[in-house]
C-alpha cells in the first residue's frame, strides 16, 4: 500500500531569498561618493560641518559651534557621558577649539554656551526629554 502523504505543508509560508537574507543585505547599496578618496573620517565630518556655523559667547568671546540639529548622535553621547573636550572637538570650530582649551571654562559656563548657541540657531534644546515625575503619590495596590 502506497502511502499518501501530503508532500506541501499549508501552515508554512513559501521562503523567499528575501526572506532569509538580513534586513542590511536587503537594503540597496548606497552609491559610492565621487569625491575625493584620501579624506580621512574626521575630515569628512568637518568639510560637512564646514559653514554650518552659528556663533555664541563663551567666557566673554564669540565662538562658533556646529548647530545643535547638526551634532551627530555619537557627539551627543560624549556630551552626555561628560567628555565635554571630546564633545568640543567635535562641534566647535578648529580655530575655536584651542580657545576652549586654553580657557578651561566651567561646566556651567559650557552649559550656558550650549544653550545659547541652541537659541542662536532657533533650536530650544529645552529640558532633559525623560519623564517627569507627579507630585501625586502613587497609588497602592
Amino acid at each position: 500500500m502506497a502511502s499518501t502523504r501530503s508532500t506541501t505543508n499549508s501552515s508554512r509560508k513559501p521562503r523567499t531569498a528575501a526572506a532569509t537574507r538580513p534586513a542590511a543585505a536587503r537594503r540597496a547599496p548606497e552609491p559610492e561618493p565621487e569625491e575625493r578618496e584620501d579624506v580621512t573620517e574626521a575630515e569628512a565630518q568637518e568639510i560637512e560641518a564646514e559653514g554650518h556655523y552659528v556663533t555664541a559667547e563663551l567666557c566673554g568671546e564669540e565662538v562658533r559651534i556646529v548647530p545643535p540639529s547638526g551634532w551627530r548622535l555619537s557627539w551627543q553621547r560624549m556630551l552626555t557621558q561628560g567628555l565635554l573636550d571630546a564633545f568640543a572637538e567635535k562641534v566647535l570650530h578648529p580655530d575655536d577649539f584651542d580657545f576652549f582649551i586654553e580657557i578651561d571654562p566651567t561646566a556651567q559656563e559650557f552649559q550656558d554656551f550650549v544653550q545659547e548657541a541652541g537659541e542662536r540657531a532657533g533650536e530650544s534644546l529645552g529640558k532633559s526629554g525623560a519623564p517627569s515625575r507627579s507630585g501625586r503619590p502613587t497609588r497602592r495596590r
